[in-house]
């Protein structure tokens, strides 16, 4: 009977000792507030450092390939070719980009003071214009018109229009800071490549531990959308843009930054250079002499076309993000980022794209099994 009592108290112990469901939910639920806080307070020490680390990982993810191949040829030498990339990148940002940026907000600039005077005026066509076949005549016409038309539009719409300025040289002057963030997020990025592998690595094993077995195919699949995008359609445009604002600052085409600016958006979002490059030829062929009207076409058109040859050169495989998702990305990236958004919004939204149609695709195939 003894032995018998004994069993039974260790029994009611035990049976004691495990914490009820309640208890289990409380216990669960503390532990999730702690790891919150802590990691609400970790997002806003990091909050704003974000796009500056964001930025310098899609640099890194594009740029490896070149990193990677420098390092071979220089016998293995990871730092040197980090260093090498970074110097070459910041000598982009640093040298046309900044000359561009410079030009295209002193152009702007001086259209806002203009126009808060009420001293806009549209330059005069060249006469040689108007003695052009077939459309001379009707391009006089229609610039006359212009003319006229925003004369009347600034006298009527300028008070207006000069607070609306004010947001708008604000704007133009974040340029110069998109200039210095671009800057520091490439020298973020030199940093990365070396320990690239290891952080991959650890991107897919916490990708596994969210959305397995398949998060180290999420992860791949992420690389090589940033790869294509970031080298397919972000670096050919800047390529062009680079190329076209280079040609318009040497030939003192007017408005060269503003030209810049929009053949980069036009390339971005896949419609081209042929826009700006076009009118440019023709202004030249009835502002200059034959010869220097010749060199300017001889150099412009091979940029106009150079993204023929440069696109399946610089992707390894082809692009199906719709042109609707790098649209709205650009724009939706330039409204909320500014100069920098131009450039990650697109290449962000093709990858939000990519997951979940990949995703989509897998939870498609696994019913087709069930």
């Amino acid at each position: 009977m003894a032995d018998q009592s004994n069993s039974d108290t260790s029994k009611n112990t035990l049976v004691k000792a495990e914490p009820s469901v309640d208890a289990k939910v409380i216990d669960i639920a503390i532990r999730l507030g702690v790891l919150g806080l802590f990691a609400y307070f970790s997002l806003q020490l990091v909050a704003p450092f974000f796009l500056f680390l964001l930025w310098a990982v899609v640099l890194t993810v594009a740029l490896y390939p070149v990193y990677s191949w420098l390092a071979n040829r220089l016998g293995g030498r990871k730092g040197l070719s980090a260093t090498l990339v970074t110097l070459v990148c910041l000598g982009i940002v640093v040298g046309p980009v900044a000359v561009l940026v410079v030009n295209l907000v002193e152009t702007l600039q001086t259209w806002y003071h203009a126009i808060a005077g009420g001293s806009f005026k549209l330059p005069t066509l060249p006469e040689n214009l108007a003695n052009l076949p077939v459309v001379g005549s009707k391009i006089v016409e229609m610039w006359d018109l212009a003319s006229r038309s925003l004369e009347q539009f600034v006298v009527k719409v300028g008070p207006t229009l000069v607070p609306a300025g004010e947001k708008v040289l604000s704007a133009l002057a974040s340029l110069s800071g998109s200039v210095l963030f671009f800057m520091v997020s490439i020298i973020v990025a030199g940093f990365l490549f070396v320990p690239g592998p290891a952080l991959a690595s650890g991107a897919k094993r916490f990708a596994d531990r969210i959305i397995a077995p398949r998060g180290a195919e999420f992860v791949d699949l992420s690389g090589a959308t940033i790869r294509n995008v970031s080298r397919g359609v972000i670096g050919v445009a800047v390529i062009q843009g680079l190329l076209t604002g280079i040609l318009l600052v040497l030939f003192a085409v007017p408005f060269a930054g503003v030209l810049t600016f929009v053949t980069l958006i036009l390339c971005i979002i896949q419609i081209g250079p042929a826009l700006v490059i076009i009118p440019a030829i023709i202004w030249a062929w009835s502002s200059w002499a034959v010869v220097p009207a010749i060199i300017f076409t001889a150099l412009m058109i091979p940029v106009m076309l150079i993204d023929n040859v440069l696109r399946p050169l610089l992707m390894s495989r082809g692009l199906d993000v719709p042109m609707l998702v790098i649209l709205i990305g650009v724009f939706g990236g330039t409204i909320a980022y500014g100069l920098l958004g131009l450039f990650l919004g697109p290449v962000i939204l093709s990858v939000f794209y990519e997951l979940v149609i990949a995703w989509v695709k897998v939870r498609e195939e696994t019913d087709e099994e069930l």
